[in-house]
């Protein structure tokens, strides 16, 4: 089974990739750095130098409907942020 769920695109990773060539993650909560550290050197044939992670907490939510109000919780989600060598690259958008 595969530890990473998904890439993180928005404009400040988009940045981070272009000048500082990191990039970002949504991954597995029991996904260990050595674990990430493989799977993208699997998929996308780079190599990483290393591997930073945060576990960032649900926020409370809440909204109003005609209904009331429906108040609820956000998930709990595990972020990493993979550093690759100077000359590699990762394209999300090949393959759209």
């Amino acid at each position: 089974m595969s530890v990473i769920i998904k890439p993180i695109i928005s404009e400040k990773r988009t940045a981070d990739a272009e000048k500082f060539n990191r990039y970002g993650f949504v991954v597995e909560r029991s996904a260990t750095k050595s674990q990430i550290k493989k799977e993208v050197e699997d998929i996308y044939g780079v190599k990483v130098i290393r591997v930073n992670t945060l576990i960032q907490r649900g926020k409370d939510a809440s909204r109003y409907t005609k209904a009331g109000m429906i108040e609820g919780q956000k998930p709990t989600i595990k972020k990493a942020t993979v550093f690759l060598k100077a000359e590699d690259k990762i394209d999300f958008y090949s393959n759209i």
